[in-house]
């Protein structure tokens, strides 16, 4: 059995929070996913980015 790879960061370098979401505008993630992200668990990193395109068409 092999390791899974980490997910890759969804940060595009586009860092801004948008007050009413509480979403960076860049890669659509809380600023407590972003905090965490390093810590997170594959499956929590993947949670996040399964959650992205739902948040991107929501915008």
């Amino acid at each position: 059995m092999t390791a899974q790879a980490a997910p890759t960061s969804p940060c595009i370098r586009l860092c801004r929070i948008d007050e009413t979401s509480g979403l960076c505008i860049g890669c659509l993630r809380s600023l407590d996913e972003i905090a965490r992200w390093a810590a997170m668990t594959i499956d929590q990193q993947q949670a996040v980015l399964d959650a992205l395109p739902a948040r991107k068409a929501a915008r």
